[in-house]
């Protein structure tokens, strides 16, 4: 089983055994945006996105549709070797949830690197 693991100031930080949800607020409109993400063959494929909301570079594209308060679509990219977030303060901090628990992603200055990593036993 494959996992995701976060590289954040040097150190690794599991996040998940199985499929993610990666969430922010919009820098702008402060509206939530939500990525779904699993590991496959060593690479992060993205399952689904999900917007809270529409604006300033929010656009939902036309397939999207409108369900349970936010526009859900499978964005077309390919899967990839890692994932950058940028360290932000005007989006707030990440948030990632598994296995139905949501928390905080410690992002520190230069920001973090997502990647496919071996799964982490509890």
């Amino acid at each position: 089983m494959s996992g995701i693991c976060a590289l954040i100031a040097g150190s690794v930080l599991a996040l998940s055994n199985g499929p993610m949800t990666l969430a922010w607020k919009h820098s702008v409109q402060q509206l939530r945006w939500e990525e779904d993400w699993q590991a496959e063959n060593g690479r992060l494929v993205l399952v689904e996105a999900r917007i809270r909301g529409a604006g300033a570079g929010m656009e939902a594209p036309p397939e999207a549709v409108f369900a349970e308060g936010a526009w859900h679509y499978r964005p077309a990219l390919p899967p990839q070797s890692e994932l950058h977030l940028a360290d932000s303060v005007f989006g707030g901090a990440y948030e990632v949830c598994s296995e139905g628990v949501c928390r905080p992603l410690p992002v520190a200055i230069g920001g973090a690197v997502l990647q496919a990593c071996d799964a982490v036993r509890p």
